[in-house]
């Protein structure tokens, strides 16, 4: 006898051929999974060792207070100073004692960027902006050590091109 319950249907072929095809798909998917990792080219390189080394000795920091050439268009300035022991927290930011706009005609420093003073949205406001408050984010002080890697950036000036205005 028959079954007349309608939840129970038989597939027809073309469900078949669809449901086939769908398992044939999966497992090449996965076979190609298995082959690919060992397809693609190490970036890093050997494992280095997990041995610990003597420590190398600290670059003396350079502190002539002399403003150095950026090594790129848009670097921070460097800091040209001793900063250590200074505080750079939450509550205090020694820099600004001698770099804020206020400050800076009785300390004879730069004064910090414009920019320092806008929020992300380039609204103006009175003070220093959060975003920028902790300055050692993007200015370090310059240490005399040899370039981690080859530096080919040419000023303008170093092209052969002159300032506006001066012929």
């Amino acid at each position: 006898m028959r079954r007349q319950d309608s939840s129970y249907r038989h597939l027809r072929r073309p469900e078949w051929i669809t449901i086939a095809a769908a398992i044939v798909v999966f497992v090449a998917t996965a076979a190609i999974g298995q082959v690919v990792p060992q397809m693609v080219p190490q970036l890093e390189g050997p494992t280095p060792s997990m041995e610990t080394g003597a420590a190398g000795v600290l670059p003396k920091w350079v502190t002539d207070d002399q403003r150095k050439m950026r090594a790129y268009p848009d670097q921070p300035p460097i800091i040209p100073h001793s900063i250590e022991g200074y505080e750079l927290s939450v509550n205090a930011n020694r820099c600004l004692s001698c770099h804020k706009r206020e400050f800076t005609q009785d300390s004879g420093a730069p004064m910090i960027s414009v920019t320092h003073y806008m929020t992300r949205d380039g609204q103006m406001i009175a003070d220093v902006s959060p975003r920028r408050y902790f300055c050692t984010a993007c200015h370090v002080p310059q240490a005399n050590t040899p370039p981690l890697v080859r530096n080919r950036f040419k000023d303008m000036s170093d092209l052969g091109f002159k300032p506006a205005g001066s012929e």
